[in-house]
């Protein structure tokens, strides 16, 4: 199957601290990949070298045919990658229609997309005009989201999106994920293990800064002592 994104022996610092230790996986084009950790394992540090946020200090990264180790975060961007970080990403003081339209290259709206986010995630358009600050978790997660496929994208990126929601949020971001899904490839960093074996095809594992397990999200949700080996959980607790 063919890789839309690989990382070779990818070694990140930050400040003084080695935190990617030779991180190395393919991430195959089209549906959910999961990359699963605990915390501090280094997911977040390689979501964010990705996209050039910090940079790789040994290691390669290409996305498609092009190397982008060392290319800046926007250029990174105008590739077709987004970026959907923990924090989401999104400005308080301004509407959910100016969030839209500031993630949005020309500032306009192709109709036909902005409807199949208002399918998508129907909060967004009942809350257009309402200031971000204002939405619930969930909403502003459904608001991140959104900002990230207001324009085709071909790679997602998405940093821990049930982190803090009820479970009937997380319900419904599944089917909101396996939508988007169909059109772009989404790389999720995830703890909800749950949230996790739902959408994932294909899983990684990073433990203290190295991937200690890649293959199918079905062959580890059948294998409940690889689990607790991997990630100190199980399915039954999740």
């Amino acid at each position: 199957m063919t890789a839309i994104l690989r990382l070779d022996d990818v070694h990140t610092d930050i400040g003084q601290y080695h935190v990617l230790h030779g991180v190395s996986f393919d991430v195959p084009e089209g549906g959910v990949h999961v990359l699963l950790g605990r915390n501090g394992a280094g997911k977040t540090t390689t979501l964010r070298t990705i996209v050039g946020l910090w940079r790789a200090r040994k290691g390669a990264i290409v996305f498609r045919h092009h190397d982008i180790t060392a290319m800046k975060t926007p250029d990174i961007a105008r590739l077709g990658i987004a970026y959907v970080p923990e924090n989401m990403g999104i400005f308080g003081g301004l509407t959910v229609e100016e969030n839209m339209r500031l993630a949005a290259a020309t500032g306009t709206f192709d109709k036909e997309r902005l409807a199949r986010i208002f399918a998508i995630f129907p909060a967004i358009e009942k809350f257009w005009k309402n200031q971000a600050y204002a939405l619930s978790g969930g909403q502003k997660q459904m608001l991140a989201i959104s900002r990230a496929i207001i324009e085709k994208r071909d790679l997602i990126l998405i940093d821990e999106p049930t982190k803090g929601l009820a479970p009937s949020i997380i319900r419904n971001m599944i089917d909101a994920f396996r939508e988007i899904g169909k059109e772009t490839t989404i790389l999720l960093v995830e703890q909800n293990f749950h949230f996790a074996k739902a959408l994932g095809r294909g899983v990684g594992v990073i433990d203290d800064g190295r991937i200690v397990h890649r293959g199918q999200m079905a062959e580890l949700v059948a294998d409940t002592a690889l689990q607790t080996r991997l990630l100190s959980l199980s399915v039954e607790g999740h």
